[in-house]
């Protein structure tokens, strides 16, 4: 397993993790000020700024990505809502590809009109079907420019309102589908706050393999957790055995970087910009 003791050469900073702190171009900035050498931008946040400064200022850190966040949520509740998601992917995949990503992380939604508080539909096999067909297209472009494609399996918790594939062996089993060969085009976000406590983690990972684990996402699940979505630790401060859990990933492949990725709204986002990123270096030299 590699030694990110001594340096912070293996970290990306997901740019959530400071988002209420700073606008983009900030992040990037302080980052670079702290020899953070990769990050994982936000679509809004790309936005706000506007993607061409933003391209700009990663060269002239010479900054790279760990993942761009993110594409998905394929389901509606007709072919016009479908559409505009496909469309939507379209963008983010051609967003990725002008950033240069490594892969565009897909989140890939479930019950149209849950995160609003009522669902248009209550059959989730029906949301599944829609989630499947929607990576399938969005793959067929995606490979034309080049750009891989990383579904990230989230908790249970959110099966309803974010996603509707919920274990790594839910979302290889779609790669697996669509993606037979193994080619690179398909593959995994493995965070860990969503599959820590997944008992087939290892085997899963094991799996996968190195064409598949394409980016890796940390941080800690706390106890109690307080809010299920904005109540993430940072590493160290919960029970995920995040040691553990990296060596099952390098073992079988994996050499890119430990992205933090926190969402707090009752710590972490409330703190300086300049004390979070301070903590995450020190974090991931000792606990990740």
């Amino acid at each position: 397993m590699r030694d990110f003791s001594k340096s912070c050469e293996w970290l990306s900073i997901n740019t959530a993790t400071v988002k209420k702190q700073w606008s983009l171009d900030k992040i990037i900035d302080e980052c670079a000020k702290r020899n953070i050498r990769s990050i994982s931008p936000w679509r809004d946040q790309v936005s706000v700024v506007g993607i061409e400064r933003i391209a700009k200022q990663l060269k002239s850190h010479s900054m790279t990505l760990s993942g761009y966040c993110r594409g998905g949520f394929f389901t509606a509740v007709d072919a016009k809502g479908l559409q505009e998601a496909r469309d939507d992917n379209r963008r983010a995949i051609d967003e990725a590809k002008k950033l240069e990503a490594p892969c565009l992380v897909l989140v890939v939604g479930s019950l149209p009109g849950a995160l609003a508080g009522a669902a248009s539909y209550k059959e989730i096999g029906l949301a599944r079907e829609q989630v499947f067909d929607g990576v399938a297209q969005a793959l067929e472009y995606a490979k034309e420019v080049g750009m891989p494609l990383a579904i990230e399996p989230l908790h249970p918790m959110q099966a309803a309102e974010r996603a509707c594939i919920n274990t790594l062996e839910q979302a290889l089993d779609m790669c697996d589908a669509l993606d037979p060969s193994k080619g690179g085009s398909l593959g995994v976000a493995l965070d860990v706050y969503h599959t820590w406590w997944d008992p087939k983690l290892k085997e899963q990972i094991e799996r996968a393999g190195r064409n598949r684990l394409l980016a890796y996402h940390v941080c800690d699940w706390l106890t109690p957790t307080k809010d299920l979505l904005n109540d993430r630790g940072m590493m160290g401060d919960g029970v995920i055995e995040l040691k553990k859990i990296r060596g099952w990933v390098e073992d079988n492949g994996f050499a890119g970087f430990c992205e933090v990725e926190i969402f707090s709204e009752l710590d972490w986002w409330k703190r300086p910009g300049e004390d979070v990123l301070d903590t995450c270096i020190t974090r991931h030299k000792t606990h990740t």
